[in-house]
């Protein structure tokens, strides 16, 4: 039987800026004359790809938004927004300071000062 899949979020085209400008270099009047290279950008996760390859402003922005979903911070961003759109929190950053409080509790703490003797555990005795 087949994993059922949920929607935990999307992204639209509101959600990245796109620009276009004139290629640089080898190619010719075509190349310096329209504006067929790309820039996207995707501010809430700092991700910035560009395309010139591509004589078509098309094919290079299809190349773009490859290379944007490629970058480090784009799946990092995209895995944060996933795990907290699972956990049903509409703010990562709230999810991630819940997560860490979570973490930060007492019990899973283990607190050191070193001295003459070497290391010694603090314990708190309340």
């Amino acid at each position: 039987m087949a994993k059922q899949r949920k929607l935990l979020f999307s992204l639209t085209k509101k959600d990245f800026q796109v620009q276009a400008y004139r290629a640089s270099g080898k190619g010719g009047q075509h190349r310096n004359k329209v504006a067929t290279a790309i820039r996207i950008t995707h501010p809430e996760s700092g991700a910035v790809a560009c395309a010139e390859e591509e004589r078509s402003q098309t094919q290079n922005k299809r190349v773009a938004f490859k290379r944007l979903t490629q970058r480090p911070e784009f799946k990092k961003w995209l895995r944060l927004k996933a795990a907290a759109a699972e956990a049903n929190y509409q703010d990562v950053e709230k999810f991630i300071e819940k997560q860490v409080d979570e973490q930060m509790q007492a019990e899973n703490l283990k607190i050191e000062i070193h001295d003459e003797d070497g290391w010694k555990e603090i314990r708190d005795e309340d």
